[in-house]
């Protein structure tokens, strides 16, 4: 079984703790992988900014680099769905389904395709989830990342109202309409607040960037934390 690590360019480029603590559940696990050097952005902020040409482009390197793989898994249910819902929309050939078939996001891999519940990771805390929209609403990911937390030891898992409502980031929406985003996530970090929970986690950084600046700004008492640090946690 050949395995891939794709790291999003956000998590390189402002969260690399995210790929670290992939890597290392990857390492815990016994799962061999390889990391393609090559590797650069799948291409959805083009994508979702119109750009389809532009993005075309990035996703057949996208493909390239990773087609000899039986599996792709990243940390973000946002660049695999674009990967395996996207792709195929914008090329439409064969390569681009094949690739989508062999596209996961971590959680979802390490449950469905590997049939793990447990990392053997320990967080003596109380956490929230928050339902990313791609892992979710394109990809179906929702019990998975739950069973991991589950049985992570000494977690409390509280599950907060309106979990799978969006944080208001959006890529591009947060900065096109910066007001409307800006309430969305507040109204996120209220049910985040209400749960009582010490930390909220999420498949996405990206969800959880949003969340954390506008805490950050209002000087809220919100601690993120991605899915695959609390997993790493051994």
């Amino acid at each position: 079984m050949k395995v891939a690590l794709f790291i999003p360019c956000y998590i390189d480029q402002f969260y690399p703790e995210v790929g670290v603590a992939t890597v290392k559940i990857l390492k815990k696990l016994g799962i061999k992988f390889d990391y393609p050097i090559e590797q650069t952005c799948c291409g959805q902020p083009a994508f979702n900014t119109g750009y389809w040409k532009e993005a075309e482009i990035l996703a057949r390197k996208f493909i390239k680099t990773f087609s000899d793989f039986d599996y792709i898994i990243s940390p973000s249910g946002s660049c695999i769905s674009m990967v395996k819902i996207f792709y195929p929309e914008i090329i439409s050939d064969e390569e681009s389904l094949n690739i989508a078939k062999k596209s996961f996001e971590l959680t979802e891999f390490l449950v469905k395709v590997m049939n793990i519940d447990s990392t053997g990771a320990e967080f003596n805390h109380t956490v929230t989830y928050h339902d990313s929209c791609h892992a979710l609403r394109e990809l179906g990911v929702k019990t998975e990342p739950r069973i991991l937390l589950k049985n992570v030891k000494k977690l409390k898992l509280i599950e907060m109202e309106n979990s799978e409502d969006c944080c208001g980031f959006g890529g591009t929406f947060s900065v096109k309409f910066p007001e409307i985003s800006s309430d969305m996530a507040r109204y996120k970090v209220n049910y985040i607040l209400n749960s009582g929970a010490e930390f909220v986690t999420s498949t996405d950084q990206s969800c959880l960037m949003q969340i954390d600046g506008y805490a950050r700004k209002n000087r809220l008492n919100i601690k993120t934390i991605h899915i695959a640090q609390i997993l790493s946690n051994f």
